[in-house]
């Protein structure tokens, strides 16, 4: 079986893709960074503008409704923009990629994950492990769908009233259960300093590298 970019198929006695000396590891380019920072204040503010709205105490103590519907209205819309302006940078294209290739060392993660089973070897993963895979999956989808409920919200003449109330029955539900994986993904990012300074700083230490991305390849300059 061949390998792609962004991992390889263990096999015994394989040592990782990274070596074990070396400087920091470049994770993600400025780029990257930009459109992860400006997505996540945008899906941030649509979510705490979407909580002004259907939380009765938070409604009375923002007010002005007009302007938070506006605001959630336009941040929404905005949500999908920096990604696509980033779709300039190669190395997001090429992460990208990655993200949408699901292969065997992924069955074997998310078997592990469910197992709760941590043992050395137990867990591979190439730059992004299987959970991360589905996550960046089901919050793409998440977002096509909030969008186009929420423009039948929006412009109630784009279709008949049956039309507009299930898309907003969709619409609601699938809000809260945005929040709810929002806030675990929050929860995973606290639980793990190096991951989030992938994040800020764009480098992660080749410990950290080899013991959760073991199939990580060495990025090419």
């Amino acid at each position: 079986m061949t390998s792609t970019p962004g991992w390889a198929v263990p096999t015994a006695g394989t040592t990782p893709l990274l070596p074990e000396h070396g400087p920091p590891v470049r994770r993600f380019t400025a780029a990257e960074r930009w459109v992860h920072r400006t997505t996540a204040w945008l899906v941030l503010l649509c979510v705490a503008t979407a909580a002004c709205l259907y939380v009765p105490q938070l409604a009375q103590l923002v007010g002005r409704r007009h302007l938070v519907v506006t605001v959630h209205e336009w941040s929404g819309i905005l949500i999908p923009l920096p990604l696509l302006a980033g779709l300039v940078s190669r190395a997001l294209r090429a992460d990208l990629s990655r993200l949408n290739r699901f292969g065997p060392h992924d069955r074997r993660w998310l078997r592990a994950a469910l197992r709760r089973d941590r043992g050395p070897g137990s867990r591979p993963a190439g730059k992004f492990n299987a959970g991360q895979k589905l996550y960046a999956a089901w919050i793409a989808g998440a977002v096509l769908v909030m969008a186009g409920t929420g423009l039948l919200m929006w412009f109630t003449g784009l279709a008949p009233l049956v039309w507009r109330t299930g898309a907003t029955f969709v619409h609601d539900w699938l809000a809260l259960a945005i929040g709810v994986v929002l806030a675990g993904h929050m929860a995973k990012a606290l639980a793990d300093p190096e991951a989030r300074r992938g994040m800020r700083t764009g480098s992660v230490e080749r410990p950290w590298a080899r013991s959760e991305h073991p199939l990580w390849r060495e990025p090419e300059e």
